[in-house]
């Protein structure tokens, strides 16, 4: 057996001395949110055996197996967690479909009690006062809060070069479709438990590809939000004028129940206050003939080449669209832009600002604090050094600054490169959403804070490695653009888990009760 419909079996205690518990009647590699709260509703599973059951997956695949590496660090309250939440569905009431459902954040989100560490050894004993907000929105949905996710240090924002999935605390993440393959994205850990099932659903952030990326990477659905849907408060930023949550998730309709409990207003983030979509419930835009008369602009840089697996992947994709009643209009769109200062400006700038927030014993007080720790403790700190810090810590953010001022100017033409374009060739063509290639819509869509939908779109031919799609809409399109992923993914039905398509990675767990020999 490799994947079957048990996540835990009682093949015997692991390399660890634990034995797992009975089998679950669930295949946590593809259980989907709904599956799980009837479930849950029926009296059939418990929250807290559900739990459990994660623990035991990330105990078996994170660390031992195929050592994805996914997860840092786990909830030491997860159990009591799942306890209460199995209290609150006794009593009956209306309720969350997360209720008592485990959730794995990104290691960039403030949990009360946990460090938020940005995968930094500079900040592996920070803990922060509260939760971040869009965590006490998981809490008041009964969500179980089960870990953290590895990520990219600083969220990619460290140096060049570095390969994606590494932090200097949290070691190098893989990808569970292919070892040898980058997971991609700063949110790669969040990407990998999400493919794997080492949580029901997971969160990550973007700031330029960061979910979109780890998204076709790991063959799951992402949402990268319009800035401002969801708080940021309480995250390790990276620049304001990009920065965003979003799930990453198995299925869309998942990712809209993820999508549905982290959009909010929050005082303290002022991207916020223009947020027309808080209170909407993205599980309602989840329509099999959401496709119907939509138009959506094919964007003709994003088309692969011809004669490749990827070529034959998007073709069938387009076909998809088509038959669902989408109207496909070719359009040409430039999706380049200039050499900008903004995230070097505002790195510094949003990062002190978090700092600041945390309690007095915190070990870093200042994006300073943090180059300095890190010259200290080089050899563990720095393998690839510290480009982007040390450049936005030389920028004067005086108001009457050269760097302020070239910073303005270079926030402007962000927007007329992406937004100005992305308005006019959507209006132009009367078009609902543009079509993209994998993640291909991250960068001109991060700059104008515009949202972008990912969903897979099947394997290549001759190596098995994830392609997707996604639907990139100008601000506050998401209920559209959830409704066309779920569609297309209810008509194709393409993903499949890591388990199938890289079945060798899989053999030898504590999952699977291979009883060969296996390598020691």
């Amino acid at each position: 057996m490799v994947a079957g419909t048990a996540s835990v079996t009682t093949s015997g205690a692991d390399a660890s001395g634990h034995r797992p518990e009975r089998p679950l009647s669930v295949d946590l590699e593809t259980a989907t949110v709904a599956e799980l709260g009837r479930l849950l509703d029926s009296g059939r599973l418990s929250s807290t055996r559900l739990t459990q059951a994660y623990l035991e997956r990330i105990r078996a695949l994170n660390s031992q197996g195929p050592s994805l590496n996914a997860v840092r660090s786990v909830n030491p309250d997860a159990m009591k967690e799942a306890a209460a939440a199995d209290r609150a569905r006794r009593g009956r009431g209306p309720h969350s479909p997360l209720l008592g459902i485990p959730v794995l954040v990104k290691d960039n989100i403030d949990v009360a009690g946990m460090p938020t560490t940005a995968g930094s050894v500079a900040l592996a004993r920070s803990y922060p006062a509260k939760d971040a907000p869009i965590v006490a929105q998981f809490r008041k949905a009964g969500a179980v809060i089960i870990g953290k996710a590895n990520l990219t240090e600083f969220a990619n924002y460290l140096t060049s070069g570095m390969p994606s999935g590494y932090s200097s605390l949290g070691g190098q993440v893989l990808n569970a479709y292919d070892i040898s393959q980058t997971p991609s994205g700063s949110s790669a850990g969040s990407g990998v438990a999400a493919s794997a099932g080492l949580a029901a659903v997971t969160v990550g952030t973007e700031t330029s590809g960061s979910i979109l990326s780890p998204a076709y990477a790991n063959s799951v659905v992402g949402i990268k939000p319009t800035v401002g849907l969801a708080s940021r408060t309480g995250i390790i930023p990276i620049a304001a004028s990009q920065d965003t949550a979003g799930p990453l998730t198995r299925t869309v309709a998942d990712a809209a129940a993820t999508l549905t409990v982290l959009n909010g207003r929050d005082r303290e983030d002022p991207a916020t206050a223009a947020n027309p979509l808080v209170g909407h419930d993205f599980t309602k835009d989840l329509s099999a003939t959401a496709l119907r008369g939509a138009r959506i602009g094919v964007v003709a840089g994003q088309v692969p080449a011809a004669g490749t697996d990827n070529r034959a992947l998007w073709d069938a994709a387009v076909t998809a669209l088509g038959a669902r009643g989408a109207t496909l209009v070719d359009v040409t769109l430039d999706t380049s832009g200039h050499s900008s200062t903004v995230l070097s400006y505002e790195f510094k700038r949003d990062l002190n600002a978090y700092l600041a927030r945390l309690p007095r014993n915190a070990p870093m007080k200042s994006l300073a604090d943090i180059i300095a720790y890190n010259s200290a403790h080089a050899s563990e700190a720095l393998k690839f050094g510290q480009v982007h810090p040390l450049n936005s810590q030389a920028k004067d953010l005086g108001p009457d600054s050269e760097d302020t001022a070239v910073y303005r100017a270079n926030r402007a033409q962000d927007l007329a490169d992406s937004k100005d374009r992305i308005d006019a060739v959507m209006r132009d063509n009367g078009l609902t959403a543009l079509l993209f290639a994998n993640s291909g819509s991250a960068g001109i869509g991060a700059k104008a804070g515009y949202p972008s939908v990912s969903v897979p779109a099947g394997y290549q031919a001759a190596n098995r490695r994830p392609f997707s799609i996604s639907f990139l809409g100008q601000a506050w399109s998401e209920p559209a653009l959830v409704g066309y992923a779920y569609d297309y993914e209810q008509a194709t039905e393409l993903r499949r888990p890591p388990s199938v398509i890289n079945p060798a990675a899989y053999r030898c767990t504590a999952l699977t009760g291979v009883k060969e020999p296996c390598a020691p």
